[in-house]
């Protein structure tokens, strides 16, 4: 920074936010605190970080003092404890503690993404598997939700086997298969991996834009109202808790043009209340009765499109041509549909976790679960309840974890999910 004057190196100390983590604060959680002048995605930046790392922030305060922002997170890790571990304490300080936007991971370097947008059927997705197979296409990395019978997938591709002439094929294959037989369409695009700077933010965008919400009947509680004494419009969520909750609530908000200046999050037990004091880029609060839906309906579609309950299957196995393919046919084989994916590589090995239900959203047959084990793999194939509150609360370590064999399927679930997730983020070494 030599060649800068002594200007210009204010302002960046002044844009780059100061990072505190700190263990002796509280007795049940890590405090993040996050502060700077730049008030543009600072928040988004830190909720992000701390949800791809699995982290549960149990209470937050947001807040703002003329043109300085202030954020303070209480969080600990899957299992209800302070953080510990250097790597993940180190993590956070250089993700957030620098002037730009976090990097984004360097697997996506060399990959194209395809955008898949459509109406979802029964084994539409193991379809879309399974021409991506039958193109030679590797699929690295893959992300699929579905919400009110559509269907919204981002495919990471690698750049030397989706040259020019063959992705007008695959793109011309899969958009035939979206659009089907439904007057409602589908669509298929191609971009460059760098150009998706975050997955699960995309996925948001495309099923709101794909109008994944109309017809919809609410089912978590948010209201906006207006402060018009101080020119806020203050948004409230009362909801149960899950992971990645805020992050979905705080992505919708920001991809809306709105700035938080103040906001507080707590949850007790299951439930979560966010309080959020909101204005549009330019200073102005929400001003009409239509904006007012239109926020309440865009937040009630973040938080419920990933609100599941059915069975995780997770996969971990060496990887191979086709296994997406031959996995997902036999889950439809099976009368298993899948509301949500997760597809991973890391070297040779793959590294997938499938949130399925049964026909129509009904319960899953346990005798379905049996036999896709069976012909999968049984070591390989780990089934295990999706339940609505997945985190051990702070302070909850002591409730009796003895009845029937829940416990250990629990703890299995949760240190697996961390540790895949420090695998995709390079801290630690993939199914080892």
């Amino acid at each position: 920074m030599e060649w800068l004057d002594e200007y210009e190196k204010l302002v960046i100390r002044m844009n780059t936010p100061r990072v505190v983590i700190d263990n002796a604060v509280c007795p049940t959680a890590t405090l993040v605190q996050v502060d700077s002048a730049r008030k543009t995605g600072l928040l988004l930046e830190a909720v992000q970080v701390l949800a791809d790392l699995d982290l549960s922030i149990n209470k937050a305060y947001i807040s703002s003092d003329g043109r300085w922002f202030m954020d303070v997170f209480h969080v600990t890790d899957r299992l209800g404890c302070k953080l510990t571990d250097d790597s993940v304490i180190t993590y956070i300080e250089q993700s957030l503690g620098t002037w730009n936007e976090p990097e984004r991971p360097a697997a996506l370097e060399g990959l194209t993404a395809l955008e898949l947008t459509g109406a979802d059927r029964t084994g539409l997705i193991s379809e879309v598997f399974a021409v991506l197979a039958d193109m030679a296409c590797s699929v690295v990395e893959a992300r699929v939700w579905t919400h009110r019978g559509r269907l919204g997938c981002l495919v990471f591709l690698r750049d030397e086997e989706v040259d020019t002439e063959r992705m007008v094929r695959i793109e011309a294959r899969l958009g035939h298969l979206l659009r089907g037989d439904s007057s409602a369409g589908g669509a298929v695009a191609a971009v460059p991996a760098a150009a998706v700077a975050h997955a699960d933010r995309r996925l948001h965008q495309l099923m709101s834009a794909d109008r994944d919400r109309e017809g919809a009947s609410p089912t978590s509680a948010v209201s906006v109202q207006s402060w018009a004494e101080r020119g806020y419009s203050v948004v409230t969520v009362q909801c149960r808790d899950r992971p990645k909750l805020l992050f979905d609530v705080v992505c919708t908000l920001t991809d809306m043009d709105y700035v938080v200046f103040h906001g507080t999050i707590d949850t007790t037990g299951d439930q979560a209340h966010q309080e959020f004091y909101i204005r549009h880029a330019d200073g102005s609060p929400i001003s009409s009765e239509a904006e007012r839906q239109r926020v309440s309906q865009c937040l009630q579609d973040a938080i419920e499109r990933r609100s599941l309950e059915g069975v995780i299957l997770e996969l971990c196995t060496p990887d191979r041509p086709g296994l997406l393919s031959d996995v997902t046919r036999t889950f439809r084989e099976n009368g298993l549909l899948v509301a949500q994916a997760e597809v991973t590589t890391k070297g040779d090995m793959a590294s997938n976790v499938f949130y399925v239900t049964g026909a129509a959203g009904l319960a899953v047959d346990q005798s379905a679960i049996d036999a896709v084990r069976q012909r999968v793999g049984m070591d390989c194939l780990i089934a295990k309840e999706n339940r609505p509150q997945l985190y051990q609360k702070a302070g909850a370590g002591d409730q009796d974890n003895s009845n029937g064999g829940g416990s250990g399927i629990g703890l299995f679930y949760l240190g697996n999910f961390v540790k895949r997730n420090l695998a995709s983020l390079g801290l630690i070494k993939s199914c080892s």
